[in-house]
């Protein structure tokens, strides 16, 4: 690796959020938090002094890495706004995008004769695009985009996200295959910024890591 991040703050949010229905049940998805950590332990290895935001997943915490675990999206949403500021920002946490307007006190069981539920969900807060939109906004922020699409696809919605969310680079990445994204060792990234893109992996996430925050290293020196 030919950069270093000594003397840098680097805050990373990894994992899944859990959005609680009631007592027993959420909503949820299925990320491992493996590629967040593995962005960490990268950013620790580097010299920076790391504050890594962790989902409910069951993941050790990299050497010479400060872990705050959270469970919600609010919860994340509080904890990387205080973990401000920052010389870099890594979003990769899967955020749930919604979660139930309240929560049952008490478990929802079934009643005779009713076959439906509903749940009215509501938006959590955009945590991405509240960092990037913050007074102590980091020299850096960089985002992540987990899609089901095609190559096209893929380019269309992240590059709509790097503009509309005003981030300086989005990872996307296709999950939903075989030895990519969610719950997987390995993944392979896209990297969007203004004027360019490149193709990382695939690869064992704690090599692409390295080789991500290496390049992003560089292009912001």
């Amino acid at each position: 690796m030919s950069a270093s991040l000594a003397g840098r703050r680097v805050l990373v949010s990894a994992g899944p959020t859990y959005e609680d229905i009631d007592p027993v049940r959420f909503l949820g998805n299925r990320s491992s938090g493996r590629m967040g950590f593995a962005l960490a332990a990268a950013a620790a290895s580097l010299g920076a002094e790391t504050v890594l935001v962790a989902g409910p997943v069951r993941l050790e915490t990299p050497p010479g890495v400060r872990r705050i675990d959270v469970r919600s999206a609010a919860d994340m949403h509080e904890a990387v706004l205080c973990g401000l500021p920052a010389d870099f920002y890594i979003g990769a946490a899967a955020v749930a995008d919604w979660t139930p307007r309240g929560v049952a006190s008490h478990k929802l069981k079934k009643q005779p004769g009713v076959d439906t539920l509903t749940l009215v969900l509501v938006r959590t807060a955009d945590i991405l695009a509240d960092v990037a939109a913050h007074p102590s906004r980091p020299r850096c922020v960089v985002g992540f985009a987990a899609e089901t699409g095609d190559d096209a696809d893929i380019a269309r919605y992240a590059r709509g996200k790097l503009e509309r969310k005003r981030v300086d680079f989005i990872c996307a990445n296709r999950v939903g295959v075989a030895g990519s994204g969610f719950e997987a060792e390995d993944n392979a990234l896209r990297v969007f910024w203004n004027g360019g893109e490149r193709r990382f992996g695939p690869a064992p996430k704690t090599r692409l890591a390295l080789h991500l925050l290496d390049f992003i290293a560089g292009r912001i020196a």
